[in-house]
């Protein structure tokens, strides 16, 4: 009878761990897009840079609110509630943006919307998810569970990203830019409404992940040290975040566009399969180790590109920085709900992810200045040191501190 019991159970939860992959598939898929029709759909309206930048920055930091947000009422609310929630953000956005051309409203709608301008595992419903399959998965396979969460939602994203392509085939058939655009929009609501239909099946939170406990417990100075250095590392990949190495290498080497939208597609695919190579690592080494062995090369090879003097040796640099340097996303993950109790796991999710998500907000501006000056290659450089002193930082911090699979 047990063993019946347990065979149902674990069905059960392999079945939800599916469900939440299929959710993060789509929204990968969409904000694959999303993100690069947005700023194409701004300039057919008339907007310059600045007014794309400043949609940008009100996204990140509505990012960061909505993400803050939810963690603290995530342990007080049913996860399957708030998860919908999430989903009706995502449809509204694709409805909204189509529709409202004043700078003011489509700063508005990307500060409350889903649209998250700088790619990756951040957004409303990322918190709630990795709470979820936290408490679904167990220690042995967790870091497993979140790297295939990892790989799924940066392949879809890749994916994504071609489909970005899509407005140009409609425009040689016949459809106007904008309309074109308005388009894509709508197939980003309509992937929310599937999202909406998956999270329906997820079972109502358990009592005990609701039941009126503060957001952050016993593990709350623990919690702030891991955010604290999260932000260290986040405000130096804004020094390098996709546009501006985009624009770095336009600038060094004159590449062309066509040639940068098939290196960073490549890149994003060696990422995404880096994921379950670092879930394998982790299990041999440890995943703060992980975390810091894997990222130390990629800052040195990232270094090393700026000061490349061809395109070809700084490319294929690149493409090994981007075969290490996502490593730590999962292991990263599975760390921080390993070291808290289970339910300050969806608060510790959304402290962990608002100061990265500001943080990355911030450099940028920065980096953009430094594009200029007469060694263009500096930002990659403060971004690979200020890097490697995190990974420093996070090794003497943490080495001791070890996840209940590694502390036998």
């Amino acid at each position: 009878m047990t063993s019946i019991s347990t065979q149902t159970t674990t069905s059960s939860g392999a079945s939800l761990i599916g469900l939440l992959y299929a959710a993060r598939a789509l929204r990968g898929f969409g904000d694959g897009f999303a993100i690069i029709i947005l700023p194409a759909y701004m300039t057919a309206l008339g907007y310059d840079a600045v007014a794309v930048g400043i949609v940008a920055t009100a996204s990140l930091l509505g990012t960061a609110a909505l993400t803050l947000l939810i963690g603290w009422i995530a342990p007080r609310f049913d996860l399957r509630m708030l998860l919908l929630f999430g989903a009706g953000l995502m449809i509204a956005t694709g409805i909204a943006f189509p529709n409202v051309e004043h700078l003011t409203l489509i700063a508005l709608v990307g500060f409350i919307g889903t649209v998250n301008p700088s790619g990756g595992d951040l957004g409303v419903a990322v918190p709630l998810e990795h709470a979820v399959l936290a408490r679904t998965a167990s220690d042995a396979r967790r870091t497993q569970v979140f790297a295939r969460y990892s790989l799924i939602g940066a392949l879809c994203a890749a994916a994504g990203s071609l489909a970005a392509s899509l407005p140009d085939i409609m425009v040689s058939a016949g459809a106007t830019q904008l309309g074109a655009f308005r388009a894509m929009f709508y197939a980003y609501a309509a992937l929310g409404m599937i999202c909406a239909l998956l999270y329906r099946q997820v079972p109502h939170a358990h009592a005990e992940a609701r039941a009126g406990q503060v957001a952050l417990g016993p593990s709350k100075r623990t919690v702030y040290k891991l955010a604290a250095l999260f932000s260290v590392d986040a405000f130096a990949g804004g020094f390098v975040a996709q546009s501006l190495l985009v624009l770095w290498l336009f600038q060094r080497f004159d590449l062309s566009l066509s040639a940068a939208g098939l290196f960073f597609f490549w890149s994003s695919t060696l990422s995404a399969f880096s994921y379950p190579v670092a879930a394998w690592i982790a299990k041999r080494i440890g995943l703060v180790n992980t975390m810091v062995f894997t990222h130390i090369p990629s800052s040195i090879f990232l270094i090393l590109a700026a000061l490349s003097p061809n395109l070809y040796l700084a490319l294929g640099l690149l493409l090994l920085r981007a075969a290490l340097s996502q490593m730590d996303v999962p292991t990263r993950t599975s760390y921080v709900m390993a070291v808290v109790t289970p339910p300050e796991r969806p608060a510790a999710a959304g402290v962990t992810a608002v100061p990265r998500s500001l943080a990355s907000a911030i450099s940028p501006a920065i980096a953009g200045v430094l594009l200029t000056t007469a060694f263009p290659g500096l930002p990659l450089i403060i971004c690979g040191a200020l890097k490697i002193g995190y990974d420093l930082a996070l090794l003497v911090s943490f080495r001791h501190i070890k996840p209940p699979e590694e502390a036998g």
